[in-house]
């Protein structure tokens, strides 16, 4: 991930370590992340899990909204919709790429769209989600980043 230091530090996800997840860029109302599926992504059928394109999916759009430009601090919300629809096969080895666009914002609620799709740009997946902010996150400036240890 070629992104500032204080970008990567608000973006560090444990379930993105366990999927393989990488956000390649990231800005205010825009996040592109990819993953490069293995066999551990696969399904019973040698293709990419439905589930790890959704996870893409949702974590894009999720993110699209929740840009930060301030060091030391972050915005967190919680997915309360994402609805999905699934047009192509993902390949094992052949890299994912998913794209969020915020599509608008309130004070609690904000709504994303995007799609994922093969390095060669062919659509796998696509959809809109609706985030709920948590408290102090609607804002840009978001709020502290706590720390491993729960400190700010």
């Amino acid at each position: 991930m070629d992104l500032p230091e204080h970008f990567r530090a608000q973006a560090h996800s444990p379930f993105h370590d366990l999927l393989g997840i990488e956000i390649i860029l990231w800005e205010e109302g825009l996040a592109r992340l990819r993953c490069i599926p293995g066999p551990m992504h696969g399904n019973r059928s040698g293709i990419v899990h439905g589930g790890v394109m959704l996870a893409l999916l949702d974590q894009a759009n999720a993110f699209a909204g929740l840009f930060c430009p301030a060091p030391g601090r972050k915005r967190h919300a919680v997915t309360l919709d994402l609805d999905t629809r699934f047009t192509g096969q993902g390949r094992l080895g052949v890299p994912l790429i998913a794209e969020g666009r915020l599509v608008t914002a309130g004070r609690n609620v904000f709504f994303a769209r995007g799609e994922v799709r093969d390095e060669g740009g062919t659509l796998v997946a696509f959809g809109a989600s609706t985030h709920r902010y948590r408290a102090g996150s609607h804002a840009l400036e978001g709020v502290p980043a706590m720390g491993a240890d729960g400190d700010a």
